[in-house]
């Protein structure tokens, strides 16, 4: 009985806090609009905090799956899968090019300088590179780590997006 009095006090005491503090960084104003909040930082008490998205940010859920253009505006492939560094940049585009619908595809590993990627509008993303499919085809093959390079199978690895 004791413990469950204290515990009740405890949520009481909890949300009363929370109340007090009004509506947090990133919550919608009056108007419904989002309000942007500062970029994530350590506390004081070395717990993260949050962002809002910006119009400008992409995100990579969008870019995987974009079809890549050449200064010609041909097709030339697709970006597979994002490579990040230790410090959490982007070190490399995977790029898919070839192949139909995933059996004969090619992955080749392009320097993020050299693929320029730009927002059309709220929705739409465009990715272009001054290169061909002849090219990319010559480039060296991306092989995942854990992963061996076999002939008879083109496909894509099935968990790009997992640690090995």
């Amino acid at each position: 009985m004791r413990s469950l009095f204290l515990g009740t006090a405890l949520l009481v005491a909890s949300s009363v806090g929370a109340f007090a503090q009004g509506a947090p960084a990133g919550a919608p104003d009056a108007a419904g609009a989002p309000v942007p909040s500062a970029p994530a930082t350590l506390a004081n008490d070395l717990r993260p905090t949050f962002v809002a998205q910006n119009p400008s940010d992409m995100v990579t859920s969008k870019l995987v799956g974009l079809t890549i253009q050449n200064n010609a505006n041909e097709t030339i492939g697709e970006i597979a899968d994002v490579v990040l560094d230790d410090k959490n940049t982007v070190k490399s585009w995977v790029v898919g090019v070839g192949g139909f619908l995933g059996i004969g595809t090619k992955y080749v590993a392009i320097d993020p300088s050299a693929m320029k990627i730009t927002r059309v509008n709220d929705t739409t993303l465009k990715a272009v590179i001054d290169t061909n499919k002849d090219q990319l085809r010559a480039a060296p093959e991306y092989i995942y780590l854990g992963k061996k390079a076999d002939a008879k199978t083109d496909a894509k690895p099935a968990e790009t997006n997992k640690a090995p």
